[in-house]
Parts: structure tokens; C-alpha cells; sequence
């Protein structure tokens, strides 16, 4: 017995610690880079839930939902073998290679192309969902994250961007952000990639210059040094017009530079730069959209428009970003299906909301409070209490018996609009006295009149 005690008491050693909120011991921690939501920080990610759903439905787009765990094969195939090292991947008691999913476009791809054949097009599908990557936490950045994934399958036109360029916008505009406080950054890999191309450069080599100008932007001339350890230096005139390149802001400076290209899939690719511009601005949000070229999101399952979302001041990571990956569907197993996506973090996002003072306070109010007398009163009470809950009014009482007088703090503390206030002479009479919290006047009412009597005071409102 003592050996055992002995066992538990270190055991419980090893799993304790002096937390910084207590002044004793403390239980367990949660694990670096996954979050707790108290019920205040549950609603204000819902409040982010719910206004992100309600657009996506406003814009036609229908929710699904998937497996958190999937084969650590689908995300190889996506992104090659080196992405083991961002997941959470273990072997399961089944012997399979598994992996918590770190995002959702293999798994919705999967998912269309399963059904393909049996989809109205085009297919646009939203979800709300977590995600899983091991990378050290920082800010803006966990290691259990919330996603807001749009996806349309099926048009392999810009009509597709503009859709889902318009849905980025109105998702972050409907928290109250405006044009001063985010932007999107718009691109091409294809325009890169025809333009490079134009300028004398095969397919590998341009994959490893996309692969430096994704880089560019943070690491500054360094980001050549890969391409330049690959292929030898860079001639100077081929550096000068890629840097060029990546200063281009407007549909006009693009066309400029462009003018003395040519080519026929340059120029048809500026037609459909023309397209989208004009499709956003007759949207209203062009006013949010910049043509940026320095943006190429170095994941290369991408395939032609690419965007992100970030705030005016800089102070923050991305907000959101995706692009048109048009092979994906068909590497994953399913038919050749154009596909265009983005997602939005909620930690970015919620940091954005804060520092706006965007994020509103969230009442955990009741609608109704319940003043009981004695035993008595409190049993006849429950009747009405179970009924105006069933009726959908958060409805509180007192659990144990408390001073009558009491209550009345109890419920203005409770931020209830209405007390019923059930006492013995109420009981006697076969009513229930109903107070307006808000302006403390007090009426009667039957008992049968009960739920009826509080649907009117709110429905009224």
C-alpha cells in the first residue's frame, strides 16, 4: 500500500504546477497554442460564426461539414511529403497513418469529387470548422485555429473570382470594417507565369523564381539567393523587369508593361484581369481590391487568381487568402472539376475586431427572473418556469431558498428585463405578478396567461 501511495503521489507531482491565477496548486494546463473559451470568449466567436454564416447563406453558398481526421496521405499528395512536420500525425490502433487536419481543401475536394456527377453547378459549399497545425504559437498564429472555408467547383471563368472575392469582403465588411481598415491584395500565377515564360524562362524555372518572389516581400534581394544557387546569377535585365513586375498597382500600369510583350495567352489573360475588375466594381468592392503582383502564395497547387486579405496598418498577419486551384480535384482522385477558394482565421480576424473596437460586448442576460416565496410558491413556479423555456425565454430562478427580498438584486444582477414574482398572496389570488425591470412598473396576470403575457413584453419590443 505504501509503494502505491507513493507511485500516486508522484505521479500527481509530475502533473500539477503553482498556477499564476491561484495561489496554490493548480490542475492541469491546456497545451501550448490551443485555447479555452469561457462562455464570454464562446460568444464573441460565435458572434464571429454566426455574421460569417449568415453571409455565406445570403450568397448561396450551402454549409457542410467533414472528419477532423483523415489520411495523412491526403495531405501528402497536396503538398508533398515535407508537410508531416507542420501536422499532428500519428499512426492510429488500426495501423493507418493518419493526420488532425491542418485545412479543409483536400478534404472538400475529396469530398466533390466523391459526388461530382450528382452536383448542381456550379457547387458552392461553405464551412465553419477547426484545424490542427504543430508550428509555434504566436501572434495571430495557434496551434488549434477556426476557419471560415468558401469554395465554388464547376466555373472556370473569372465570373468565379468575382463571386468569391465579392463573399471575402462582405464576410470581414459585416463585422463594421471598412476600405480603411482592410484591403485584398489581387494576383496571378498565371499571369506570372506566361510573362515569365515570355521572357525566356522554362517551366522549372519559373516554378523556382514564383518560389523567390513569394519570399521577396519579407526577405528582400535574399530571396533570389535559392533560384541563383539552382541556376547561377540572375542576368541583370531579367532581375530589373521581374522587379518591375512587382511594383505593378494598376490595371493600367499592367497593361502598360504588357503592351510591348505580347502573345496570345498574355493577352487573353489581361481580358480576363479586364473581366474581373469590372465585375468587382459593379459588385461595390473594388474599392477594396488592389492588383498586387507581389503576391503569389507560394503553395503551388494554385493554378491562376490568387488574393489575401490584410489590415491598412500593417500591424497583422494575413486576415484571409486563397486563390483558383484548378487541378486539385483531379490529383486527389476525382474528375477534372476548375475550383476557386478562399478561408479566413478567426484569430487574426478577432484581433483585427478588437483593436477596431469592433467586437461587441456579449450579455449573458436572461429574459426572465422568477421571485419565489417559500416551498410552495416555488413549486407552483416550476410549472411557469418549464413553459416559458420550453417557449425559448432564458428563464432563472433561484436554485435554493433565498430571502424574498434578496431576489430582487438577484434579478436585476441577472440582467433580466422581466421578474415574475410568484409570493404567497399571488399564489392565494391565482396570479403571478409581472414587473418591468426596466421601468419597474408591475401588473398581474392569471396564471394561465403567464407565457402569453411575457411573449407580448418581448415581441414588443
Amino acid at each position: 500500500m505504501r509503494r502505491r501511495e507513493g507511485r500516486s503521489a508522484n505521479f500527481a507531482s509530475r502533473c500539477v504546477g503553482r498556477s499564476p491565477h491561484f495561489g496554490g496548486m493548480a490542475t492541469f494546463q491546456s497545451l501550448p497554442g490551443f485555447r479555452e473559451f469561457y462562455p464570454d470568449a464562446l460568444a464573441r466567436r460565435n458572434h464571429i460564426f454566426r455574421c460569417w454564416r449568415q453571409t455565406a447563406t445570403a450568397y448561396g453558398f450551402s454549409e457542410y461539414d467533414a472528419p477532423v481526421l483523415e489520411p495523412l496521405e491526403l495531405y501528402k499528395r497536396k503538398s508533398g511529403d515535407e508537410i508531416e512536420a507542420q501536422l499532428f500525425s500519428f499512426t492510429d490502433k488500426g495501423g493507418r497513418d493518419v493526420a488532425l487536419r491542418p485545412e479543409m481543401t483536400p478534404t472538400v475536394c475529396r469530398m466533390v469529387g466523391a459526388k461530382a456527377n450528382a452536383l448542381k453547378r456550379p457547387i458552392k459549399w461553405f464551412s465553419i470548422a477547426e484545424y490542427y497545425r504543430y508550428e509555434r504559437a504566436q501572434k495571430g498564429r495557434e496551434r488549434a485555429f477556426f476557419q471560415f472555408n468558401a469554395d465554388l467547383f464547376g466555373e472556370p471563368g473569372p465570373e468565379a473570382e468575382i463571386e468569391l472575392i465579392s463573399l471575402l469582403v462582405q464576410c470581414l465588411r459585416g463585422f463594421g470594417l471598412s476600405e480603411a481598415d482592410f484591403f485584398v491584395r489581387l494576383s496571378d500565377r498565371n499571369l506570372w507565369f506566361f510573362y515569365l515564360e515570355a521572357l525566356g524562362l522554362d517551366d522549372v524555372r519559373i516554378r523556382a523564381m514564383l518560389s523567390a518572389i513569394d519570399k521577396f516581400e519579407k526577405a528582400g534581394e535574399d530571396a533570389f539567393k535559392g533560384y541563383e544557387e539552382q541556376f547561377g546569377a540572375i542576368a541583370p535585365e531579367l532581375k530589373a523587369r521581374v522587379l518591375a513586375f512587382l511594383q505593378i498597382k494598376t490595371l493600367a500600369a499592367l497593361e502598360e508593361t504588357l503592351e510591348g510583350v505580347g502573345g496570345e495567352k498574355l493577352a487573353t489573360r489581361l481580358a480576363d484581369w479586364r473581366k474581373l475588375l469590372r465585375g468587382l466594381e459593379a459588385m461595390g468592392v473594388a474599392n477594396f481590391v488592389q492588383v498586387d503582383l507581389g503576391v503569389v502564395r507560394g503553395l503551388a497547387y494554385y493554378t491562376g487568381f490568387v488574393f489575401e486579405a490584410f489590415d491598412r496598418k500593417g500591424e497583422l498577419r494575413a486576415i484571409a487568402g486563397g486563390g483558383r486551384y484548378n487541378d486539385l480535384v483531379a490529383k486527389l482522385g476525382g474528375p477534372d472539376l476548375p475550383a476557386v477558394g478562399f478561408a479566413i482565421g478567426d484569430v487574426t480576424l478577432g484581433l483585427l475586431l478588437e483593436a477596431r473596437g469592433l467586437m461587441p460586448a456579449m450579455v449573458q442576460a436572461c429574459d426572465v427572473y422568477c421571485v419565489i416565496g417559500g416551498e410552495a410558491e416555488r413549486l407552483a413556479a416550476f410549472a411557469d418556469v418549464n413553459a416559458l423555456r420550453g417557449a425559448g425565454f432564458r428563464t432563472e430562478y433561484p436554485l435554493k431558498e433565498v430571502a424574498f427580498g434578496k431576489q430582487f438584486k438577484l434579478a436585476a444582477d441577472s440582467g433580466a428585463k422581466l421578474a415574475l414574482i410568484y409570493g404567497p398572496d399571488e399564489l392565494a389570488k391565482g396570479v403571478v405578478k409581472v414587473r418591468d425591470l426596466t421601468n419597474r412598473s408591475e401588473m398581474e396576470v392569471a396564471r394561465d396567461r403567464v407565457v402569453e403575457t411575457v411573449h407580448d413584453f418581448f415581441a414588443g419590443e
